[in-house]
């Protein structure tokens, strides 16, 4: 039985901050095993914060510093994360996502790599999507192949983070796509109220349907379109921040009315009877109010793991992708004209940081 040891790092759309998990992979045969030996969640301060919102807007030699200075920002959170814990054989890292737009053969996850394994003094895997969206494919999501080896005993995989995706196996193939924004519209509508995220669902269950922005926000041609298919930054402003208008609107009905758009979707997507199990992770999944309303609309039964898991799976899954010395991005997934072998490699040959 092989073992590998690998740092996991995820920084999701809605900014709730910076996901670090240690992880432990043994491969026997064609299975794998796996386990979160140490993880943590490092809000991101408000300085980097408001840089990480606004990087979009950056000329291009601003934009370049802020992505070596992410990196060895990121190195430095890995260093103290790791004091008193095993060295891993390597990190993964995500990044932050700043442009997505796969139909023009872009996708930017910021965090250089190199300034990452200079920071930290272990090898580095990083820029995940690149190589994917440059064989024509969407890019997202990517941990469907980590869906498929470790988590395939569910139907499906659920992931609430900034935006839903999912995950199934139809037709002996892995079809993986986004839904809908999730927290990406929660979290900034939340903020409005004076809150960093609306805990439980609280302040959205107080509100009322706005029916005309609802129904304008179902109408949009992408929830008809098939998969491949993701959603970024630039879908959510052209689409669907219009409609959310709060000098119009009172911002709790707002935040009902994405509720009930969110769950509706999210619904649709999933099919069958109660013996359909569905693994529901990221933030998501601790608001009371949005389970409430999926379960409504659904008649699978939602499946909520433990903390660790619904906190750390995509953190899980990117360092699983790095440990795979295979097939890590899947052609059925996002469209691309092969399956490939994603990620960046910067090789650390120090076994301390110096």
């Amino acid at each position: 039985m092989e073992t590998y040891h690998a740092l996991g790092i995820m920084s999701g759309t809605s900014l709730d901050g910076l996901d670090l998990a240690l992880c432990r992979f043994a491969h026997s045969g064609k299975k794998w095993t796996h386990a979160v030996e140490k993880a943590t969640t490092i809000p991101y301060p408000d300085p980097w914060f408001r840089r990480l919102e606004q990087a979009h807007t950056l000329d291009a030699h601003s934009f370049l510093l802020l992505h070596k200075e992410f990196g060895r920002y990121m190195g430095e959170q890995v260093h103290v994360f790791l004091k008193d814990s095993t060295r891993p054989d390597l990190v993964a890292s995500h990044g932050h996502t700043i442009f997505h737009t796969p139909s023009q053969g872009l996708t930017f996850q910021m965090g250089d790599g190199a300034a990452l394994a200079a920071e930290c003094g272990i090898t580095t895997v990083c820029d995940f999507r690149s190589l994917d969206v440059a064989l024509g494919g969407q890019g997202a999501p990517l941990v469907p192949a980590g869906d498929e080896m470790l988590f395939g005993n569910y139907d499906f995989c659920l992931n609430l983070g900034g935006f839903a995706n999912i995950s199934f196996r139809k037709n002996n193939r892995r079809i993986a796509y986004d839904i809908c924004p999730v927290n990406s519209l929660l979290n900034p509508l939340s903020r409005k109220l004076g809150l960093p995220f609306d805990r439980d669902g609280k302040a959205g269950r107080s509100g009322k349907i706005i029916h005309e922005v609802l129904e304008a926000l179902n109408a949009n041609p992408f929830y008809q379109s098939p998969p491949p298919k993701s959603i970024g930054r630039e879908w959510l402003e052209k689409n669907i921040l219009p409609y959310l208008d709060t000098e119009t609107y009172p911002v709790p009905d707002l935040l009902h009315t994405v509720y009930h758009h969110a769950a509706g979707q999210i619904a649709s997507n999933l099919s069958g009877d109660s013996s359909r199990k569905v693994l529901v992770t990221g933030g998501g999944a601790y608001n009371r109010f949005l389970l409430d309303l999926i379960r409504e609309n659904t008649r699978c039964t939602l499946v909520l793991p433990e903390d660790l898991l619904i906190q750390f799976k995509e953190a899980l899954i990117f360092a699983f992708l790095g440990v795979l010395n295979e097939i890590n991005c899947l052609a059925s997934v996002t469209g691309a004209r092969m399956d490939s072998s994603s990620g960046c490699v910067y090789a650390h040959t120090l076994s301390h940081r110096q």
